[in-house]
């Protein structure tokens, strides 16, 4: 059987790559050190070895790509013309033609370097050499450029074809768009061909398997064809167009007796006409889908007529194979929605199909060959006695006894039924248990954690004690909401009080949607310091005003905000009061003074220190040590420093010489630095 396997094609690299790889290759695997002191014979050697390394690499490559992609004269003819509806076979046999020209061409400018290099004079002369026929490969590779890019593509469409056996038992689905092929193939198989409600959804050939007679079959989708002249069909078409004319299959052509694909049986009849040269000397089968929405029976006459056209011809088509006609077995009907008649479909197409190639098989010349291996070896009686077959009478008895056994046990599923069905009756899986007393089948099964048994640890009055904790926690936090502290809710407020509360709830409310207005916009909005403020929102007077408005006496707010902004202001003056003075009243404050004081230091912020002054517990002994210190510390992380500055974002320029281009040729076994 003959497999085509396009996916086991390399890749192949674009023009720079391959000059990239070969060059990188020759530098690695090749000698690199030489010096002027050699004999010239070493140096012609030494540059000679380089040309040809890089011939035979390129030589290689070329040869490669040329051999991995198939032949088209070589080939089956469906994936001939296959290839050519799909890349166009002049253009795929040019594409190769440039590869197997430029490896020529490499081989000769190899060859005449070769000739020139045994011959050189110097160093110089044999480097130039060298370089020149490197160089002149080089340029025959850029020229094919486009070619190495056209055979790529193909190469990724090939991988994504379908692998199809020309030669292995075939059912070919074909027909107008929408007419059903795909849901049929998806009912019979386990492929997975999108369908949609429109025309064309299936642009390529879909294959996927079935089983009949314990026999694998082949079953191909093909996209729908339209009634239209050969040259207007596109390659959509053109690819169902060349499945039929190449493949040996069953055909099964599907039929839309219900018009919701939008075509009329008479347009659907017009391309059966025009493509039965193709099902000649194949099992064709015409298949009326959809009859969940118009059977057969409700066909117009003329509808019904082209349908036995249809059918007449079929007929003749299994005449001209030499199978007896069936008329039955020729027009079929199907409904992929409901499923009725799918399998009745799948069975009459591989029976025809199976019988098609016994009769070719038995038309061949290799059947004489095969019926001479057969022999059927009859005995002959040697007398008139009968003689029925004998089975021992143990074997009888111990068959009735095993009857009668499973006649009186019940099943698991016979228990369940009798005693409330699935989710209520619940299977004793220790009643087979074999053990030495059948009573120890209902034991409780220690459960062991940590090496002990759990059961030991069981308390058997511990609902009783969580019921004791819950009621003592529940009497708990009674308790606990008693004391706290309740919210004024207006209950125990005068009249004026609950008109006073409710208007600083509501302005409490005024003010909390004037800020998350503000919070929302504030990216939008300018930060405005408070000193250019000139509306002056938030002052003592306007405070108090506003106190005096909801009937409230003012002062005792006004001063405690006053004096909490003079104790701001005046806080480094008291501070710097406090530390003159220290010393003076050290012996005169009493301890309520001290504790002030303490107090004021503790607040008071910490002056900025010169970097070299030494504080207690920094654990240097003076400031030039100190500053010692820190040299030595901005040293040490000045280069860790200069490598972060150094990221993805930066512009650097890139390394021009990579080391496995520039690098000496690695001795045996040294591969770690790779």
């Amino acid at each position: 059987m003959v497999q085509y396997n396009f996916k086991k094609i390399s890749v192949i690299p674009s023009g720079k790559d391959f000059i990239d790889i070969i060059l990188s290759r020759t530098q690695r695997q090749t000698p690199t050190v030489v010096h002027k002191g050699y004999a010239i014979t070493r140096l012609r050697q030494f540059y000679m070895r380089k040309v040809r390394f890089t011939l035979q690499n390129f030589h290689e490559k070329l040869s490669t790509i040329i051999d991995e992609f198939p032949r088209v004269d070589d080939i089956h003819p469906f994936y001939g013309d296959l290839l050519h509806v799909l890349y166009n076979k002049d253009h795929y046999k040019l594409a190769l033609g440039q590869i197997n020209t430029a490896r020529n061409i490499i081989g000769k400018i190899a060859k005449d370097y070769v000739r020139l290099l045994k011959y050189g004079d110097s160093l110089y002369r044999c480097k130039c050499l060298k370089v020149a026929a490197l160089g002149r490969m080089c340029t025959v590779i850029k020229r094919i450029t486009p070619s190495l890019r056209y055979l790529e593509l193909i190469r990724q469409h090939m991988a994504r074809l379908p692998s199809i056996d020309p030669n292995t038992r075939t059912i070919l689905i074909c027909g107008y768009p929408n007419v059903g092929k795909s849901s049929f193939i998806n009912k019979i198989t386990r492929a997975d061909v999108d369908v949609q409600p429109y025309a064309f959804t299936t642009k390529s050939l879909f294959v996927g398997h079935t089983d009949y007679k314990y026999l694998r079959y082949q079953v191909i989708d093909t996209p729908g064809i339209l009634d239209r002249p050969f040259e207007d069909r596109n390659a959509i078409e053109m690819c169902s167009i060349t499945a039929l004319a190449h493949l040996r299959a069953a055909v099964l052509f599907f039929l839309d007796i219900s018009g919701s694909c939008g075509y009329s049986i008479a347009q659907q009849a017009a391309l059966f006409h025009s493509i039965k040269s193709l099902f000649m000397s194949k099992p064709l089968i015409i298949v009326c889908n959809k009859i969940d929405l118009q059977p057969v029976e409700g066909l117009s006459e003329e509808d019904r007529k082209l349908v036995m056209e249809m059918k007449a011809e079929a007929t003749k088509t299994v005449v001209a194979l030499g199978t007896e006609p069936n008329d039955d077995g020729v027009l079929l009907t199907m409904s992929t929605l409901t499923d009725d008649g799918v399998i009745a479909v799948k069975n009459a197409a591989c029976e025809r199909l199976l019988d098609q190639r016994v009769e070719i098989k038995m038309k061949s010349k290799k059947i004489n060959d095969c019926l001479n291996r057969f022999h059927v070896a009859i005995p002959k009686p040697r007398d008139t006695k009968e003689r029925p077959p004998c089975i021992p009478q143990a074997v009888l008895e111990a068959r009735a006894k095993e009857t009668i056994e499973k006649e009186k046990r019940k099943l698991e599923k016979d228990l369940e039924n009798e005693n409330g069905g699935a989710g209520v009756y619940s299977s004793n899986l220790r009643k087979h248990y074999i053990l030495e007393n059948d009573e120890w089948k209902e034991d409780i099964m220690p459960e062991i954690l940590d090496g002990h048994n759990v059961y030991d640890f069981i308390d058997p009055d511990i609902l009783q004690r969580l019921e004791e904790l819950e009621r003592e926690e529940g009497l708990r936090l009674e308790a606990e909401a008693e004391e706290e502290e309740f919210e004024i809710d207006g209950k125990e407020l005068s009249p004026e009080e609950r008109e006073a509360l409710a208007e600083i709830r509501k302005k409490k409310s005024l003010l909390i949607q004037q800020h998350r207005i503000k919070k929302s916009t504030a990216e939008s909005r300018p930060t405005v310091p408070r000193k250019f403020d000139k509306d002056r929102k938030f002052t003592t007077d306007r405070m108090g005003r506003q106190l005096s408005s909801l009937g409230l006496d003012p002062n005792a707010a006004i001063n405690r905000a006053r004096s909490r902004s003079v104790s701001r202001k005046g806080r480094k003056r008291e501070r710097s009061l406090v530390k003159d003075s220290e010393d003076a009243e050290d012996m005169d404050i009493d301890g309520e003074q001290s504790r002030k004081k303490l107090r004021m230091r503790s607040r008071s912020r910490s002056t900025s220190r010169p970097p070299s002054e030494v504080t207690p517990g920094e654990g240097f002994k003076d400031s030039a040590q100190k500053l010692k210190a820190l040299k030595i510390g901005k040293k040490s992380v000045r280069l860790r420093n200069k490598s972060a500055r150094k990221g993805e974002a930066d512009r650097v320029i890139p390394n021009l010489k990579p080391k496995h281009l520039f690098s000496g040729k690695r001795s045996i076994g040294k591969t770690s630095r790779r």
